[in-house]
């Protein structure tokens, strides 16, 4: 979950390239298939679900999406929520742990600001930390803000354009498996 741009697609993408895991991937957006399209380009099996106005996914959209996909075989499967930090962490759709992602363009102040997705978050991630010269941003801030909030997750700092920062987040994913 996570507001949109921050990151979550491209990042399902970058994990596929750096794990042995194997994962699917419930796509959840208002139009378009686009992001499902972009999974599947690099072999990840994905469905899209439309959500058309609403701005959240919910357990049922999830369970009918589920018989669309082999989970066979697979160690994960996300669910990429609609881009929004309030709507998707009111409604339950049957998840495991939750990652929350905040990007360094959005800005350190989200987890105060939109408490309620953050409470419910396992691992949160700050992408796009190859920019963190270049803006206003204070990683140090936001765990100070999670230890508040939220003290049980687990905060990383990550970036597409620096694969080496994936590994704790993959070794993260790994632990859920065992």
């Amino acid at each position: 979950m996570s507001s949109p741009g921050s990151g979550k697609t491209t990042l399902l993408e970058h994990l596929h390239q750096h794990t042995p895991l194997r994962y699917a991937v419930i796509e959840g957006d208002l139009e378009t298939a686009r992001d499902a399209e972009r999974l599947q380009a690099h072999g990840i099996a994905a469905w899209q679900i439309q959500t058309g106005s609403a701005c959240h996914l919910d357990a049922s959209m999830v369970h009918t999406a589920l018989h669309h996909l082999s989970l066979e075989g697979l160690d994960l499967c996300f669910v990429e929520n609609v881009g929004n930090l309030v709507c998707p962490a009111s409604y339950d759709v049957g998840t495991h742990k939750n990652i929350v992602l905040i990007s360094v363009p959005e800005g350190d102040d989200k987890v105060e600001k939109y408490p309620v997705m953050f409470r419910r978050a396992d691992l949160v991630l700050i992408t796009k930390c190859d920019l963190l010269p270049h803006f206003d941003f204070d990683p140090e801030e936001v765990r100070q803000q999670m230890a508040r909030l939220n003290p049980q997750a687990l905060v990383l700092e990550v970036s597409v354009k620096q694969p080496e920062t994936l590994i704790p987040v993959i070794d993260w994913l790994s632990g859920l498996r065992a």
